[in-house]
């Protein structure tokens, strides 16, 4: 299986000696599936002084990661627009794909993590709560008319049930392990499945525009978005009537339960035991 890593390059809440933002470099292992604990996933630090952010500095800074992994990824992502030119660049000159996208699950986590335990020790630190994220997504649009589904429905799990999702038999998707999240076992995870003969080519269309999110939006017209890469927005449902904008709600309040954590699946039919198509997927709110 290739190696992802997840990447954010960006100043944090803490002062040199000469009063400017320290920036950092954090790169860590995606996750792809639910066996991985947090701990055996490849990570790295490395602060950078304001005067040298570029992507000459980055560039050496990855190629410092790699040596120390060992690895090469196959591909980076980073959510982080505002950095898309000197990431890209730094990549670029390595040889890896640097790809926008809002997959970056044990990126967020890592970095929560540090916002609370890290930086505030720091003798320079400043707290600070202002977002430094901002998606501005494109209008959604229509899922292609060869890849829609015939049927949809809503489904709950327990999360309990994602410690065997590995033998499951599943064509294209992508997981991370719910303990990253520290959610209990009893926890609820709502996901939606689609159905479709044309299930295969389906789940090999939604793997490479990477699924990151499902939103249910009430107005101005009822319906369910799949959000995903860095900016895209698809239209997953078009209209729901009464009985599926309650199921709708209740599917949100389950992810916000769930800390965002959801799931879709895609199969040929309601009867079908193998999926063509599974993705964990979880709502962020990046800052």
């Amino acid at each position: 299986m290739s190696t992802i890593w997840e990447l954010d390059f960006y100043s944090r809440p803490i002062l040199d000696e000469k009063q400017k933002k320290l920036w950092e470099v954090l790169v860590c292992e995606s996750p792809l599936d639910t066996r991985h604990p947090p701990e055996s996933l490849f990570r790295y630090a490395q602060y950078c002084p304001s005067t040298q952010v570029n992507s000459v500095w980055l560039r050496n800074a990855l190629e410092e990661a790699m040596a120390k992994s060992q690895a090469t990824p196959k591909k980076i992502r980073f959510f982080r627009r505002q950095m898309n030119n000197m990431i890209t660049k730094a990549c670029k000159e390595l040889g890896i794909d640097a790809q926008p996208s809002r997959r970056t699950f044990a990126l967020h986590s890592w970095l929560q993590e540090r916002m609370q335990e890290v930086y505030p020790t720091h003798p320079n630190y400043q707290p600070s709560n202002t977002p430094s994220v901002q998606f501005e997504t494109q209008p959604p649009q229509p899922l292609p008319d060869a890849l829609i589904g015939q049927q949809w429905a809503f489904v709950t799990l327990e999360a309990s049930a994602f410690e065997e999702m590995h033998e499951w038999e599943i064509g294209f998707g992508e997981a991370f392990p719910l303990g990253m999240l520290k959610l209990t076992p009893k926890t609820r995870i709502s996901g939606i499945v689609l159905y479709s003969p044309r299930a295969v080519p389906m789940a090999g269309w939604m793997s490479g525009i990477e699924p990151a999110f499902i939103k249910f939006y009430a107005a101005p017209q009822a319906r369910l978005l799949l959000e995903s890469g860095g900016t895209d927005s698809w239209i997953l449902v078009k209209r729901l009537d009464v009985a599926g904008q309650t199921e709708a709600a209740s599917f949100e309040e389950a992810k916000q339960k769930a800390k965002g954590v959801h799931f879709l699946a895609i199969q040929s039919s309601p009867e079908a035991e193998d999926f063509a198509g599974f993705w964990l997927l979880q709502e962020l709110q990046m800052a």
